[in-house]
């Protein structure tokens, strides 16, 4: 039978199986058995909702990308960022990577509620809090996005993959098997509706 987990990745938490060389926590350390794989990386500087998988099939859908699953980030960027920039998050930008698809984005009315952040902030005041839902996955994408508007991402948290989202009974460093329900909605986002009920049978 497959097996799907989820993990809230935490700050300097790398995002692999093995020991690492100067004693950073990776996914063996926080005890994620080395069979389940994630649907997607998160970078060491990086915090959040990680899903993970020994389900080959799923595992592809969920990362290839043609197949375009929204990725929800709570973002906070130094500065105030403006309605030009905002728009042009929104369209895309030029990135060292190449054009950045149109995005979701809209600035928080107030902080999201998160853990604490493990770094301190100097000026908390000259930073604003964003939702950016991306439709792909560039090599640091949120991060070079909002660099190229002239808002560099000073945290950023992964709260969503599709509809599946970051369960508050999870903290930093927690990760849990799905429960029932949380498996029919991660299913039901990746495969058509006769396909995923007969996935969910297998478990």
């Amino acid at each position: 039978m497959y097996r799907y987990a989820i993990a809230y990745k935490a700050y300097n938490v790398l995002c692999a199986h093995h020991e690492d060389a100067l004693g950073r926590e990776t996914l063996t350390t926080m005890g994620i058995p080395t069979g389940l794989h994630t649907a997607g990386r998160l970078d060491l500087d990086s915090e959040g909702l990680l899903v993970l998988t020994d389900d080959g099939q799923t595992l592809h859908r969920l990362t290839h990308a043609r197949f375009s699953h929204a990725k929800t980030y709570f973002v906070l960027v130094l500065g105030r960022p403006q309605a030009e920039a905002l728009e042009q998050l929104r369209q895309g930008v030029e990135t060292t990577l190449g054009r950045t698809r149109p995005a979701d984005i809209e600035i928080l009315a107030s902080p999201p509620p998160l853990p604490p952040f493990v770094q301190p902030l100097p000026h908390p005041e000259k930073t604003t809090w964003l939702r950016i839902v991306l439709h792909e996955g560039m090599n640091r994408q949120v991060k070079r996005m909002t660099a190229a508007v002239g808002h560099p991402t000073v945290r950023l948290v992964r709260v969503a993959i599709g509809h599946l989202t970051l369960p508050p009974d999870l903290q930093p460093g927690q990760w849990r098997y799905l429960d029932a329900v949380e498996r029919k909605v991660l299913l039901a986002d990746v495969w058509p509706a006769g396909a995923a009920r007969r996935r969910q049978g297998r478990e």
